[in-house]
């Protein structure tokens, strides 16, 4: 079953957010990740308010090779760039296959 890991960020360098989104691009393709979104226009439609927060959505395979992804030795180290550009919270949930 598929799974999505979610973020939430906040850019506080976009330069430095630059680097680390071409660096860590590779790294999802390599575990089998695929951007669904990637920090786009929100359009609010229900207690909504707008944190100014950046959204990101990967779709992984599973929760397995999301979590493999995340805890990775190429992911780690890209995610050190990621660090200096702002602050973020990840999450992973199950896909829903109806």
């Amino acid at each position: 079953m598929s799974a999505y890991m979610i973020a939430r960020v906040d850019v506080t360098d976009l330069d430095a957010w630059k680097n680390y989104a071409a660096n860590a691009g590779p790294t999802v393709a390599q575990y089998g990740g695929k951007y669904i979104a990637r920090g786009g226009e929100l359009t609010g439609l229900e207690n909504f308010e707008d944190e100014g927060k950046r959204v990101v959505i990967i779709q992984f395979p599973d929760v397995e090779t999301a979590e493999k992804w995340y805890h990775s030795p190429e992911y780690t180290e890209v995610r050190k760039l990621r660090e200096t550009a702002g602050h973020a919270r990840f999450m992973i949930v199950d896909g829903y296959d109806g």
